[in-house]
């Protein structure tokens, strides 16, 4: 049976952990380890709840249940993503790459803007006030000043 929508080639299917073949899944393909995680990992667990009165016995079979149909709910979600990506046409695919490009460049800052310590000024420029010092700690230092003015604000 040929899927044209599968990630996984047909040959290598039969190599696929069991509980990925039995659920199907064409987009999620996990692993050995992450299936023996879902299925026995998830009946350890329920057996471990209902072992300590948590929950009833039937949680032993339904919570492997649960977990598989998260995990075939995942695989459908991930099979529309790729079909709906696959519709959009490849003008709109570049035009979206070409907004998202990084624009790396030079900031034009005109050569009389010139800050100097202490907020001096040079002469016939307005006055440019410097940041707010910051302790190593990371803190910004609030000046002491008993009028309770804060000249930053």
């Amino acid at each position: 049976m040929t899927r044209t929508w599968s990630t996984v080639p047909t040959d290598e299917e039969r190599y696929r952990p069991l509980y990925a073949r039995v659920l199907g899944l064409r987009f999620v393909n996990p692993g050995g380890v992450l299936c023996f995680l879902f299925f026995e990992g998830a009946v350890a667990l329920a057996v471990l709840l209902a072992l300590a009165e948590l929950v009833t016995w039937w949680a032993v079979l339904l919570l492997p249940a649960a977990v598989a149909a998260m995990v075939k709910l995942n695989d459908m979600v991930a099979e529309i993503v790729i079909r709906t990506a696959a519709q959009v046409p490849e003008q709109e695919r570049d035009r979206f790459r070409r907004q998202m490009e990084p624009v790396v460049g030079r900031a034009s800052v005109p050569s009389t803007a010139r800050a100097l310590p202490g907020g001096a000024t040079l002469a016939g420029e307005p006055t440019l006030r410097a940041a707010r010092p910051v302790d190593p700690s990371g803190q910004i230092e609030h000046p002491s000043d008993p009028t309770g003015h804060d000249p930053f604000r």
